[in-house]
């Protein structure tokens, strides 16, 4: 390729396969024994409104390569965002550079040829919202405007978003691999704040989905921001206590998130995981089911193929309590004396097995305890399981909501709270790559005054 079509090279689509090709056949010439490369291209548009007025409206571009180059068994990488051929080849040649100082690794390489991608599958990722930034800010001012007028006691707002993103991503490798695909993702938010006193309280609620269509209304996810901060009103400290725990969905997701971090590959090969060494053995209750689903059309975390072009797959990661296995890209797995699961970069879609109960019937379930509807904080440790993270949400008496609560810690060890999981309602969160009911855990220290 010329310069002189390299300068022509847009940008989009399927322009920038053509420019993969580039950074592979230059690490070639250069004498690299195996090479890969990767090209992002990203556009978005953002606007936000605070009080019924437009207070930003952002326009993103951003593009960048990073190449990965091996002289046998030694591994340099280097990335830029300038697309263009000389800066592509200079590029190369810092990786190449690298690569020659870099101590020799037998793990490193790339993905196996057999594991890579075949017949990329159409998962309908793109939908292209062709909205103008005077109706981002018309529905982002309708957004907290709707917030604002559920009740009087409303006073304040961290504002509502509106925002669109597109992407597309190309990657090969000198395996012969070569493929790129395409994705949006839009989202609706609002946060405001309600005051009764001296009493404060924020809240929010939001909206994503690739299709900008599958969004919630503008409006109601203004009303139910506004409802959620109004029912957190006069909230109350609870004492020291240990008693169940139910993880509302968009919280609940984060102790799979923690399970997931658990059992990749490099927490394992480096020794630093609570779950070392666990796959065969029995993790969860033997009712419990968690699946990977790659290929679902128009999900969050839906790719075609991993970070390595390697074939993403279905798989079934837990069942009957029983982790099956790690989460493995090919140096991972190199490390383990495994095969690599397609997970380079990630899980992609996982689905929390659900055994029929909806939300009140999850309140039943837990009788008298904790609902956690907000986490803070870190507190966790990956290598002991240990938990402890600040929290609020509402205290539960005979099954109904009894009154809000603030100000509290829930803490406990997650190889216990996985043991001793009671139930996942059918209540299912669909808006991040972790799909999840509710999750009920039998018994936590919640501390509080």
């Amino acid at each position: 390729m010329t310069s002189e079509q390299s300068r022509a090279i847009s940008l989009e689509g399927s322009e920038l396969p053509a420019l993969v090709e580039l950074a592979l056949e230059e690490a070639k010439t250069l004498g690299a024994s195996q090479a890969e490369a990767a090209i992002s291209v990203d556009v978005g548009l953002s606007c936000t409104a605070r009080l019924g007025e437009v207070e930003t409206i952002e326009y993103h571009r951003d593009r960048g390569m990073a190449v990965t180059v091996y002289f046998g068994t030694r591994k340099g990488s280097a990335s830029t965002s300038d697309l263009g051929a000389e800066a592509l080849r200079e590029t190369v040649a810092k990786a190449c550079s690298i690569a020659r100082f870099t101590a020799e690794d037998p793990c490193a390489g790339l993905a196996e040829p057999s594991e890579l991608s075949t017949d990329p599958p159409e998962l309908d990722l793109m939908h292209a919202w062709d909205i103008t930034p005077e109706q981002a800010s018309d529905k982002a001012i309708a957004c907290e405007s709707a917030a604002r007028a559920v009740d009087e006691r409303i006073n304040n707002s961290e504002g509502a978003s509106v925002t669109t993103h597109r992407g597309t991503r190309a990657y090969g490798n000198s395996h012969g691999f070569l493929a790129a695909y395409q994705g949006t993702v839009h989202s609706l938010s609002c946060a405001v704040l309600a005051a009764e006193g001296d009493d404060m309280e924020r809240d929010y609620w939001y909206s994503t989905a690739r299709d900008w269509r599958e969004l919630e209304d503008a409006e109601a996810v203004g009303r139910r921001a506004g409802e959620r901060a109004i029912r957190r009103l006069g909230a109350r400290r609870l004492g020291t206590v240990r008693a169940p725990v139910l993880f509302a969905p968009e919280v609940a997701r984060g102790l799979i998130g923690h399970f997931i971090g658990a059992i990749r590959g490099g927490s394992q090969y480096r020794r630093a995981s609570f779950l070392l060494d666990a796959a065969g053995q029995r993790v969860f209750p033997d009712w419990f089911g968690i699946s990977e689903r790659p290929h679902l059309l128009k999900a969050l975390a839906s790719a075609p193929f991993d970070q390595e072009g390697v074939a993403t797959r279905d798989r079934e990661l837990v069942a009957g309590g029983e982790l099956l296995g790690y989460v493995l890209g090919s140096y991972s797995a190199r490390k383990l004396g495994l095969r690599t699961t397609g997970n380079a970069g990630g899980s992609y879609n996982l689905l929390v097995h659900a055994r029929g109960r909806d939300f009140d019937d999850m309140l039943r379930l837990l009788g008298n305890g904790l609902l956690v509807t907000e986490m803070m904080g870190q507190g966790v440790n990956g290598v002991t399981g240990d938990y402890s993270r600040g929290a609020a949400g509402f205290w539960v008496e005979n099954g109904r909501i009894a009154y809000p609560v603030d100000e509290i810690t829930v803490a406990g060890n997650l190889k216990d709270m996985y043991r001793h999981i009671v139930d996942v309602g059918s209540d299912i969160d669909v808006r991040s790559g972790i799909r999840t009911g509710s999750i009920l855990v039998e018994e936590m220290t919640i501390a509080g005054e």
